[in-house]
């Protein structure tokens, strides 16, 4: 498969693409990132330069405002102005009110329009992206129903048909984080924060679900 990533930055994307290029079968062209500015886009963007140049591919990046626009209408606490973000623990990292408290509306929906238009661009066949088991019971657009979905979509919204890839789709974060230090990654590769501060808040959703030590 020829290949392009939506790159995020974080645990999930990079394993993800780790995974995808490791497959000597795959090729992939070029890595994506969209910043629609969120909380951590400036820190996010650093991790993302820094792991499409390992995978050897360049970075595009798209500016989003008018997502933002629509993230505050809905009060999503991504952005600045709309309050604090929900605080996690161990024993419950999120929930469905946590999920609706960060929700961008139909990001995953738009990311990947946008990735296959640069896929068909690009002549490649697959959008990559990092989706896992354990969001999807709060965030259906993780899930295995929207990855089949989406490629459904792709499959008559693009001229040549074109499928949506996600190798950690069946897996936990717990799984993830396992897999990104047998393939060589450091805590410090990855941005998955919801904050974008000098270090990772520790207490936001995210980073309770992708600790490295547990």
């Amino acid at each position: 498969m020829i290949g392009i990533a939506l790159l995020s930055g974080g645990l999930d994307s990079g394993v993800a693409t780790a995974r995808f290029v490791a497959d000597k079968a795959n090729e992939l062209r070029v890595a994506l990132y969209c910043d629609y500015g969120h909380r951590a886009a400036a820190r996010e963007r650093i991790a993302a330069t820094a792991l499409a140049s390992r995978f050897a591919v360049p970075l595009v990046t798209y500016e989003l405002p008018w997502l933002a626009d629509l993230s505050r209408t809905v009060g999503c606490r991504l952005v600045d102005g709309t309050g604090d973000l929900p605080v996690a623990t161990n024993e419950a990292p999120g929930d469905h009110d946590s999920a609706a408290a960060v929700w961008v509306p139909a990001r995953n929906a738009v990311f990947i329009s946008i990735a296959a238009a640069v896929a068909e661009a690009h002549g490649a066949d697959c959008v990559v992206a990092g989706f896992n088991r354990e969001e999807a019971a709060t965030f259906p657009d993780n899930s295995q129903a929207f990855l089949s979905a989406a490629t459904a979509f792709l499959q008559l919204g693009t001229r040549d048909g074109m499928q949506v890839v996600s190798p950690t789709i069946d897996c936990t974060k717990h799984e993830i984080v396992a897999d990104a230090k047998r393939l060589g990654f450091s805590a410090g590769d990855f941005w998955s924060c919801y904050e974008g501060g000098s270090a990772p808040c520790g207490q936001c959703e995210s980073c309770v679900r992708s600790r490295w030590q547990r």
